[in-house]
């Protein structure tokens, strides 16, 4: 859902978030634009979780880098576009520190984005090509009443380019995770 009176900015999500009325809220901005969505349900929850912890459990065996789950991130220098989703990596070389507590002042490496009941595929699609331009490496937009997935990357002509992916499709971690693969049969169980 769309709410545009201005412009906004990282800053002025960080002042809203933190009011008693918008507990449930989930801001992002896009082009000053400001969206947000309700916390999610079951599904996309566990959802996830399960993704968090196959890339985590990978990521540490491999000493990769670190992740998160539903943190706010934005490019540097646009302070207009804040992105959060649903679960990120961030590579070694471009973790934060520990004690970091805003905003990562970066977009993730790997972006994953679950579909939930009030999300059309058409603005999932948009925040994947606004990860892209903005330096994501790869997004994975996770779809559960489809049962698939779509891999979004820069393709040859600097063009979001994507491959859909269904039950039986893997999620390959190229480049951003060398060797991780998920099988999305493990997400969408029989």
């Amino acid at each position: 859902m769309a709410i545009q009176e201005r412009l906004y900015t990282v800053d002025d999500v960080q002042r809203l978030s933190q009011l008693p009325e918008n507990e449930l809220k989930h801001f992002y901005l896009i082009d000053g634009e400001l969206f947000w969505d309700m916390v999610p349900g079951y599904t996309h929850g566990r959802l996830a979780g399960h993704i968090f912890r196959y890339l985590m459990n990978y990521a540490e065996a491999h000493d990769l880098g670190d992740g998160s789950v539903e943190s706010g991130y934005y490019p540097a220098d646009d302070r207009h576009t804040l992105l959060g989703p649903d679960v990120a990596f961030i590579r070694k070389q471009n973790v934060p520190p520990a004690n970091h507590k805003q905003f990562v002042p970066r977009m993730p490496d790997l972006a994953v984005e679950i579909q939930s009941p009030s999300n059309t595929l058409a603005e999932l699609r948009r925040k994947a090509a606004v990860y892209l331009a903005n330096g994501t490496e790869l997004v994975w937009l996770v779809l559960p009443e489809r049962t698939s997935a779509e891999v979004w990357r820069m393709g040859p002509d600097g063009e979001p380019a994507s491959e859909s992916l269904d039950k039986d499709g893997v999620l390959s971690g190229e480049p951003v995770l060398p060797g991780f693969e998920l099988n999305l049969q493990r997400l969408f169980p029989d």
